[in-house]
């Protein structure tokens, strides 16, 4: 019981920055610094949490190729989803002879894809980023460690996580039912993943848990270079180098308490 309130407690974080992110319109500079210091408290995560304890359970080469590995699969996924959310798919072929410069407007990204594109980034980046740490919460729960100060970070790097999701999500069109089920679905996994933590997973060994943990590690990296670093600069700017920052500071400090 005490597992399942730790998990359900690191995963409202979600639930809540995904409501507020799909019902409040928040500017664009300040959506932009708020992605900014997600993606700071994700480069974190991946560096200190992810892919050290990679390297430390299975060794450098089963740390850079599962590195590499979550890498790819994230950047093969990001571009079909691109393609999906292109303006113009459905349109017949025929029509872009009939009109080549409706068909240069069509092939050209508008913001709503840019942004539902990152929306959907983050939520596959914190996805694959909070299993892996959902897992430890419970594993220190199982053993008696507290875990206190873990759950305190999760739950602060999940609320702008969500909220910036939800709200790109937004601008391209989605709606609210879809915005929070989407997230509604990724609290219930992270959720299983504590309990999984303090049960079956308890007792595996280091080489079986350092594969997973370099794959989250590489696709949130991949995230980071492909989508949500971009995406933050297109919208804030110069600036949103010192959201990033603070966001880093942050997450550090917390998983160093």
């Amino acid at each position: 019981m005490e597992t399942l309130v730790f998990g359900l407690i690191a995963s409202s974080a979600l639930v809540i920055g995904a409501l507020v992110g799909a019902r409040v319109r928040l500017p664009k500079a300040v959506l932009a610094a708020m992605l900014a210091f997600a993606a700071g408290a994700l480069i974190t995560a991946l560096a200190f949490e992810l892919f050290e304890d990679a390297y430390e359970h299975g060794g450098i080469w089963r740390a850079a190729l599962g590195l590499l590995a979550g890498a790819v699969v994230f950047t093969v996924l990001s571009a079909w989803l691109d393609r999906l959310a292109e303006p113009g798919r459905d349109e017949p072929h025929g029509s872009d002879k009939l009109d080549p410069d409706a068909a240069a407007t069509d092939r050209a990204p508008s913001p709503a894809s840019t942004s539902g594109a990152a929306g959907l980034a983050l939520l596959g980046a914190v996805t694959l980023d909070g299993v892996p740490e959902n897992i430890a919460l419970g594993v220190s729960l199982g053993e008696g460690t507290g875990g206190l100060a873990l759950l305190a970070a999760i739950f602060v790097s999940n609320f702008p996580e969500a909220l910036v999701g939800s709200a790109s999500m937004r601008e391209q069109g989605r709606s609210q039912r879809f915005i929070l089920g989407t997230w509604v679905a990724c609290a219930a996994v992270l959720t299983l993943a504590v309990v999984l933590g303090a049960g079956p997973l308890s007792n595996t060994s280091p080489e079986t848990i350092s594969l997973p943990l370099a794959f989250a590690a590489g696709a949130v990296l991949a995230s980071l270079a492909d989508t949500l670093m971009p995406e933050a600069y297109e919208k804030g700017g110069p600036l949103v180098a010192v959201s990033t920052t603070a966001g880093f500071v942050l997450s550090f400090l917390l998983s160093t308490v």
